[in-house]
C-alpha cells in the first residue's frame, strides 16, 4: 500500500508543481472531513467517550492529519469538521499551515456547534482578492466560505489576472426524509450566494469550485442539482465514470456504519453552458417531489389525481398543489418549503399563467423527466466563435487511503471517517458560455 500510495502522490505533487510532459502548469485541491474530536467515538459500548475527552488522542491524530497535507502540499486545501472550538487544535493548524506557506481562513458553524470549516490557499499559487462567509442559520447551522483568488506567474500563464472562485461546505446529514428538502436548500443558497457576489463585484467568466462534504451520493437529488447547473465531479471527470457510476468508489463510513460517496470537488468551467438557477432549482425540487410520488407506485393519472385533492375538474388547483406537498412533508414543518419557494415552483409549473395545472402542465413540468437530467455528461460546452476566457481541465484525482477508489473502506484506517481526496487541475482557454433559460 505504501508503494501505491508514494507512487500516487508523487504524481499528484510534481503535477502541481509543473506537469513534466506538456510543460503546464498545475494547481492541486484536497478536501477531507478530519472528523472533529467532539464527535468522534472512542468506544462503541460507551457513546459518551469521545476523542476530545484525551488531549494525547486527538492531538496524535491531527498531527499526523497535518503530516499528509503537508507532504501532499495542494495549492488548495479545505477542511471540514475542524475544532474551531478548541483554541490548541486551531492553533497547531495556523502554524503548521502558516509556517509552509498558507494562508488559511476558519469559521464556525452558528450557535456555538463547536466545528466549523478551514480553508486554505498556499502564497506560491494564489493571491486573495477577497472572503466571505455564508451562515445558512438553518435547523443545521451550516456554513460555507467563499475565496476569491487569482493565480500567481506562473500559474497565471493565459491571462496575468486569473481569477477562481472557492467555496467549501459541510452540508446537514439527512437523520429524516424531511432534511433532504434542506439540504437543497443549502445548495440552492450557495449558488445564490456565489451569483449575487459575481454580479456584484461585476467579475468576468472564470472557473468555480465547490468543495466538501455534501452528505449525498450520486443518487441523490443535490447531485443532480448541481449536475444541471453544469457543475462536474472532478474525480469522476478524472477515471471517465457517468453519472450512473455509483457504486465504483466511497469515501465516508458514516454513525450507522454503511460507507457511501459523498465528498465532491465540483467544478464549473466557464464553458459550460448553464439554466437560470431558478429554473434549475424548481426542476430539482419537482424531482423529490416525483421520487416520492413513485416511490409509492403512482402512475401518471394517479398522481395527478392526488394532486387534485377534492377538485372536480379537471385541473390542479394552488391550495391542492400546497396540500400535496404537505400530505409529501415537503411543507407543514420548520424544515419545509418557504411561502416564497412554493410560490416560484408554482409559478414555473404554471406554464400559461392561467392559475391552473392541467394534465399537459403537469406532465411536461413535474411527472416528466426534465432535460437537466437527460443530458449526457458532456452536453453543454460552449461551441462557435465565442470571448475566450481560462478554465481547468482535470488532470488526476486521488482518494486516500486507496481501498476506498474500489468502493471498499479498510479497517485499519483511523485518521477519519472519511477519505482525503485531491484534485490536479490544469489551465486551458476556452470560450466562455452563457445563461440559458
Amino acid at each position: 500500500m505504501k508503494g501505491r500510495i508514494s507512487k500516487i502522490g508523487s504524481y499528484a505533487i510534481s503535477s502541481s508543481i509543473r506537469d513534466q510532459h506538456q510543460q503546464q502548469p498545475c494547481i492541486s485541491c484536497t478536501t477531507f472531513n478530519i472528523l472533529a474530536p467532539i464527535y468522534k467515538r472512542l468506544s462503541h459500548k460507551d457513546q459518551s467517550l469521545r476523542e476530545s475527552d484525551n488531549r494525547a488522542y486527538w492531538l496524535g491524530r491531527n498531527h499526523r492529519i497535518l503530516d499528509w497535507l503537508l507532504y501532499e502540499r495542494s495549492s488548495i486545501i479545505c477542511l471540514q469538521e475542524f475544532w474551531v472550538g478548541n483554541e490548541e487544535l486551531v492553533n497547531l493548524y495556523e502554524k503548521r499551515l502558516g509556517d509552509a506557506g498558507y494562508l488559511s481562513y476558519k469559521l464556525g458553524r452558528t450557535n456555538n456547534r463547536g466545528d466549523g470549516l478551514l480553508t486554505a490557499v498556499h502564497k506560491d499559487y494564489f493571491r486573495v482578492v477577497n472572503s466571505r462567509d455564508l451562515l445558512f442559520n438553518d435547523c443545521g447551522d451550516r456554513v460555507a466560505q467563499l475565496l476569491h483568488v487569482e493565480l500567481v506567474p506562473p500559474y497565471s500563464q493565459f491571462d496575468a489576472h486569473q481569477e477562481v472562485l472557492i467555496v467549501n461546505t459541510h452540508l446537514l446529514f439527512p437523520h429524516d426524509s424531511t432534511l433532504s428538502i434542506v439540504r437543497l436548500q443549502q445548495v440552492y443558497k450557495i449558488l445564490q450566494y456565489v451569483e449575487s457576489y459575481q454580479k456584484e463585484v461585476n467579475l468576468s467568466p472564470m472557473p468555480i469550485i465547490l468543495c466538501g462534504d455534501w452528505n449525498g451520493s450520486k443518487r441523490g437529488h443535490v447531485y443532480k442539482f448541481l449536475r444541471s447547473q453544469g457543475f462536474v465531479s472532478s474525480y469522476d471527470t478524472a477515471h471517465r465514470y457517468t453519472d450512473s457510476d455509483a457504486h465504483k468508489w466511497v469515501s465516508h463510513r458514516n454513525h450507522r456504519g454503511n460507507i457511501c460517496a459523498v465528498d465532491f470537488i465540483w467544478l464549473l468551467n466557464p464553458n459550460r453552458y448553464r439554466k437560470l438557477l431558478k429554473t434549475s432549482w424548481s426542476e430539482a425540487v419537482f424531482g423529490m417531489f416525483r421520487y416520492l410520488l413513485r416511490r409509492a407506485s403512482l402512475t401518471a393519472e394517479e398522481a395527478f389525481a392526488f394532486l387534485k385533492t377534492d377538485n372536480d375538474g379537471d385541473h390542479i388547483t394552488f391550495m391542492g398543489f400546497c396540500e400535496t406537498l404537505r400530505q409529501l412533508n415537503l411543507t407543514g414543518h420548520c424544515n419545509g418549503l418557504t411561502t416564497k419557494e412554493i410560490k416560484d415552483l408554482w409559478t414555473q409549473a404554471d406554464i400559461d399563467g392561467n392559475g391552473l395545472l392541467d394534465y399537459k402542465e403537469f406532465q411536461q413540468r413535474i411527472w416528466n423527466q426534465t432535460w437537466s437530467e437527460q443530458r449526457d455528461a458532456e452536453d453543454g460546452e460552449a461551441k462557435g466563435n465565442q470571448e475566450q476566457t481560462v478554465g481547468f481541465s482535470v488532470k488526476n484525482a486521488v482518494l486516500f487511503p486507496p481501498e476506498v477508489e474500489k468502493g471498499m473502506w479498510p479497517e485499519n484506517y483511523s485518521l477519519s471517517d472519511h477519505a482525503r481526496l485531491t484534485v490536479v487541475f490544469s489551465p486551458i482557454r476556452m470560450p466562455c458560455s452563457q445563461l440559458v433559460s
